[in-house]
């Protein structure tokens, strides 16, 4: 299988499957002298991490993280060397067995058909690498594009799920991470409502959909190129990359088929400093391709998991008609977890277009 490598100088190969004894990443074209602790690196994982709350599947892994290669220490921190950066978390808490029933049935909904059609093998065991446990390498990666662009912050929260939305007049980023929050919504009066309408769905022994929000603070103005390698165009590739991924978007993205001329430009002053200042921000900070100094705003729709306990119609291997019924441990909402992922994303993106902008002019944006 190819195609397991995304950005063009901060570079990300993703490798290992579900049900392997570990998998990981290697970065390479991380810049020299970029200096972070291991616990940076973790954290994000934490935050990822399966089984913390009854709303993501029971499946215990610690993530704990190793970094191979790549890296020196100096005192409490590491330092990249320029040379590729390789991290590995193993896996602990496999169960194989859980998947023995549909070894050659295909699950509607998930990549079991389209994977066998093309490569003729399948991995069954938790779908192996279509699996959303392959996203763990992701965040490591994502945790160390953070510290290649100086100030830039990513934060991420799950705006909706299934047929409940948050009132954004309630957002608050400091509950995202909030102990008492498992679901990254910024609403606090929303962990109600998704805690009741997401335990009916565990019930019935389904999954429904998410949409993620993410915002990039400290995107300098520069980043990006007109035609080919719009940094829209790259972030809305890495995140439609996201196992379950149906549509992505930036800014007021397909809301603004429904807005004028007027509605949607976003105007511009000249601030007291002597530099632009823009009254709104329906671009969700890019133009033509090119980030424009204000906070880069995508978002995302994650489908529902496949893998659930409701019977439905399907075919198996030999050509016969089937039930699937998935058994095993699985997110009801895999959206939840997504949060991280989609960070790490577009952190990727961005350290990626930084490195591009600095090789193209000169320039440090």
């Amino acid at each position: 299988m190819s195609h397991n490598t995304f950005g063009h100088l901060f570079r990300v190969t993703t490798w290992g499957e579900s049900h392997g004894p570990a998998l990981g990443c290697v970065v390479d074209g991380c810049p020299p002298g970029v200096r972070f602790k291991l616990g940076d690196i973790q954290a994000e994982l934490d935050r990822r991490r399966p089984g913390q709350s009854r709303f993501v599947t029971q499946r215990r892994e610690p993530d704990q993280v190793r970094i191979l290669s790549g890296v020196l220490e100096d005192g409490d921190e590491l330092v990249t060397t320029g040379t590729p950066v390789s991290m590995m978390i193993e896996n602990v808490d496999q169960r194989s067995k859980d998947y023995g029933e549909i070894a050659r049935q295909y699950r509607p909904g998930h990549a079991d058909y389209a994977y066998d059609v093309k490569y003729g093998i399948r991995d069954y065991r938790g779908g192996g690498r279509s699996s959303a446990r392959e996203t763990a390498a992701r965040v490591a990666a994502g945790a160390l594009a953070r510290k290649v662009v100086p100030g830039l912050v990513v934060r991420g929260a799950l705006v909706g799920m299934g047929t409940k939305s948050i009132n954004r007049a309630n957002w608050n980023w400091n509950f995202v991470e909030d102990a008492e929050n498992p679901f990254f919504t910024p609403d606090p009066e929303s962990v109600a409502t998704f805690t009741e309408y997401l335990d009916g769905i565990r019930k019935d022994g389904s999954s429904v959909g998410a949409l993620i929000e993410i915002v990039a603070e400290g995107v300098p103005a520069g980043l990006g190129a007109p035609v080919y390698a719009k940094l829209d165009q790259d972030i809305c590739s890495n995140l439609m990359s996201i196992n379950a991924v149906k549509g992505v978007e930036i800014g007021d993205g397909f809301e603004t088929a429904r807005m004028t001329g007027e509605e949607n430009a976003d105007e511009m002053r000249i601030g007291n400093d002597g530099n632009p200042v823009f009254l709104s921000n329906h671009a969700g900070g890019i133009l033509g391709g090119i980030s424009t100094g204000q906070p880069v705003i995508a978002r995302f729709a994650v489908k529902p998991t496949s893998s659930i306990l409701t019977p439905r119609q399907s075919i198996d291997k030999d050509g016969n008609n089937v039930d699937v019924r998935t058994k095993g441990r699985h997110d009801p909402c895999v959206g939840i977890r997504a949060v991280p992922i989609g960070e790490a994303m577009v952190a990727c993106a961005i350290a990626d277009h930084y490195l591009r902008h600095r090789g193209q002019t000169g320039r440090i944006a």
